[in-house]
């Protein structure tokens, strides 16, 4: 059973990640992110140190529930490892494409705008994203086991990949269209079959 002191915390993370994915780090004040949450600042102060410190634990909630999102596309049953990657960047591509314009990374949002103003940010950015590229080059290595990819080396094209991906969604939201996103998957693609 959750304690009241989780629900409120959760809650305002929870409504953190969805005001700073729309507006950013910077350009929200924290009486916004209190009014949009319904808590006292009293509260806020209970379970963070300060705006910075609630930005930190925003993203490692982030990244802790992409990574598990992750998990569950990247280990799919009965599915080559190339088809599970093609699958997670399928899914990435669709939300930098979609009609809806749902564009929810933190990483794209926020990478830019906070790694010189905290590095708490920073480095929860910066380790989160490893993470990322390590689960996707141990995808890799399964997929040069399975048969599936022939890329030589799972680590550096993950990074490869990863970067591409992250470019082409900053060039997709800046000319509101998928070309960018549609060439990151011909690349990755290519890629995967390289020799």
């Amino acid at each position: 059973m959750k304690t009241k002191y989780q629900d409120t915390q959760q809650h305002l993370l929870d409504t953190g990640q969805a005001i700073f994915a729309a507006k950013g780090f910077s350009g929200v004040g924290l009486s916004h992110i209190l009014q949009q949450a319904g808590v006292p600042k009293g509260s806020f102060y209970h379970y963070f140190k300060s705006k910075e410190h609630f930005g930190q634990s925003v993203l490692e909630h982030y990244f802790s529930h992409y990574l598990k999102r992750l998990a569950l596309l990247l280990d799919e049953p009965g599915v080559t490892s190339r088809s599970r990657l093609i699958n997670y960047l399928e899914r990435w591509r669709h939300n930098y494409s979609s009609s809806e314009g749902v564009q929810d990374c933190l990483v794209v949002k926020l990478s830019a705008e906070v790694a010189d103003l905290s590095e708490a940010m920073r480095l929860a950015l910066r380790d989160g994203t490893a993470r990322i590229i390590q689960r996707i080059a141990v995808c890799l290595e399964a997929g040069i086991a399975d048969g599936s990819i022939t890329s030589d080396e799972p680590q550096q094209t993950a990074c490869i990949i990863y970067q591409q991906w992250l470019g082409a969604s900053l060039l997709t939201k800046l000319h509101r269209d998928a070309t960018h996103v549609d060439l990151a998957m011909q690349m990755t693609q290519q890629l995967l079959s390289a020799t």
